[in-house]
């Protein structure tokens, strides 16, 4: 398992960082609509193990709608539409004049009630198939939408996204080995039984040394790469924590099988539908770079 999960992770991580890094926001953009979607698909899986049968098309196109809107807000914010470079002052009018990622929910709940209404499934899956979409779109879609708008913080936006992929990969890692090799003392048994205390320190100090090693390359001071990586790390594990919450309510062991030795792309994503969003927005309230 240890050799699969490694080849995966050699395979997937190159990818990832030449994606990230000399991708355009559109093109990161264009590959999150990819990765959310599979994971939606495998979040759709668990409910039904438990006979919740969401409205998959209905959820995956405001996923997509959500994913569309988070990059028209940031090419718009930073003046790249259509190549024009507009005033500040314009810039502010037109983030104001699109609509946004939030929009997107109310057309989704007008989309519930239309097909609620007007479709003839038995009236028993009407709640379940709600409940259902809607955490598949709060608690996968619009967390992982949060990756465009990162990458799309201007000059600094692809190096801070790796920065939050690294944080993420390296702790898991160092949790992973830590926890198998000396780890005694269970984190949440109830939810993971393999998770250990000894192996989340090691996955918090493993964000940390992360932070210290990206400050000799960023302009960022390094108390802030610090407070990103703690925060990022705790979210990223809380996330990790979250998902083993819904594969043991669904009597699953892994969300799929599409990663070997990782599992499904849910699996593989976990701590980052956390971690990211947590670090824009300490990036934007705590931070508040002025470029």
């Amino acid at each position: 398992m240890t050799w699969k999960r490694v080849a995966t992770a050699a395979v997937l991580i190159p990818f990832a960082v030449g994606l990230v890094l000399w991708g355009s926001t559109a093109i990161v953009a264009l590959a999150m609509a990819l990765v959310t979607i599979l994971a939606l698909f495998e979040y759709f899986a668990l409910g039904e193990a438990i006979g919740h049968r969401g409205y998959r098309f209905w959820t995956a196109t405001c996923a997509l709608l959500i994913l569309y809107l988070q990059w028209l807000t940031t090419v718009i914010r930073w003046g790249e539409f259509g190549g024009v470079a507009y005033p500040p002052r314009l810039a502010w009018l037109l983030v104001r004049m699109f609509p946004r990622a939030e929009d997107a929910f109310f057309l989704f709940v007008l989309g519930i009630a239309a097909i609620t209404l007007f479709t003839k499934r038995p009236l028993v899956e009407t709640l379940p198939a709600a409940g259902i979409s809607a955490s598949a779109l709060i608690l996968v879609a619009f967390p992982l939408s949060y990756t465009i708008r990162l990458h799309g913080l201007g000059a600094q936006g692809p190096v801070l996204l790796l920065f939050v992929l690294v944080i993420t990969w390296v702790g898991d890692s160092a949790a992973y080995f830590v926890g198998r090799s000396i780890g005694k003392h269970p984190l949440a048994p109830h939810l993971s039984p393999k998770k250990t205390w000894e192996g989340t320190g090691a996955s918090f100090l493993g964000s940390l040394i992360v932070a210290v090693i990206f400050a000799r390359f960023m302009t960022v001071p390094l108390p802030h790469l610090l407070g990103m990586a703690a925060v990022g790390n705790v979210a990223g594990q809380v996330g990790d924590l979250l998902e083993s919450a819904y594969k043991r309510s669904a009597g699953i062991k892994d969300s799929g099988s599409l990663l070997p030795g990782h599992g499904g792309v849910l699996d593989r994503i976990d701590a980052l539908i956390l971690a990211i969003p947590v670090v824009w927005y300490y990036w934007v309230l705590v931070y508040s770079p002025r470029s």
